[in-house]
């Protein structure tokens, strides 16, 4: 099923948020990052992440490149790709303690669902490298905030795995391929607590020639 091809399947919201319906940023404001430890089951089915990604590809794409990609890992991947992972790291780094290696094997069972965002880049006559980095991580964040929206949480992870060339192979990217974000999503174990947001007025300044 195309991730276009809207309304044409049922989805059941987990748990969703109740922010203010007088304030249309309302939904903006509620989104923060749950701990990749307090994810669990369950988490958006494929259908779901299609719809998920229909919403979260609509962003700026200077040139329609379309510079981003997706993979997704589920059930038994998830272990299976933590185990290379660390046989990857025991590889790179020897004298990596079993405890980093554990944690390798374990990071990416607690989650239902792991997104690997992927940025395409390469030689662009008129496109800048850096300008689809950035359509590729908007993604990311559209994508955590699409998930939120239907009652699951998520958060974004990089880590060492993130940029090795290694775990790219592992993942089976091309040579003009990034790893930009692995996406935990799932339901929350706890509510978790706001954090300290910075002032926007201490953020903004007037320009003047």
């Amino acid at each position: 099923m195309s991730p276009n091809d809207r309304g044409r399947f049922d989805y059941t919201p987990v748990r969703r948020p109740n922010p203010d319906p007088t304030d249309p940023l309302a939904w903006l404001d509620a989104r923060r990052s749950v701990p990749f430890l307090q994810l669990q089951a369950p988490g958006p089915d494929r259908e779901t992440l299609l719809r998920l990604l229909g919403s979260a590809v609509r962003v700026p794409d200077h040139g329609k490149r379309v510079p981003f990609r997706f993979l997704s890992l589920r059930g038994d991947a998830r272990r299976v790709f933590g185990e290379q992972l660390a046989a990857r790291h025991a590889e790179i780094d020897p004298d990596a303690s079993p405890a980093l290696l554990d944690k390798d094997r374990d990071r990416y069972l607690h989650a239902p669902l792991i997104v690997v965002a992927i940025a395409r880049l390469g030689e662009d006559a008129k496109i800048p490298e850096q300008e689809r980095l950035l359509s590729a991580g908007c993604t990311c964040f559209a994508l955590l905030q699409g998930a939120q929206a239907l009652g699951f949480r998520g958060c974004w992870l990089t880590g060492w795995a993130a940029y090795d060339r290694g775990v790219a192979d592992l993942l089976g990217l091309d040579a003009d391929e990034r790893v930009i974000g692995f996406i935990h999503l799932g339901t929350p174990k706890i509510a978790v607590p706001e954090r300290d947001r910075p002032a926007p007025a201490e953020l903004l300044r007037e320009w003047t020639p």
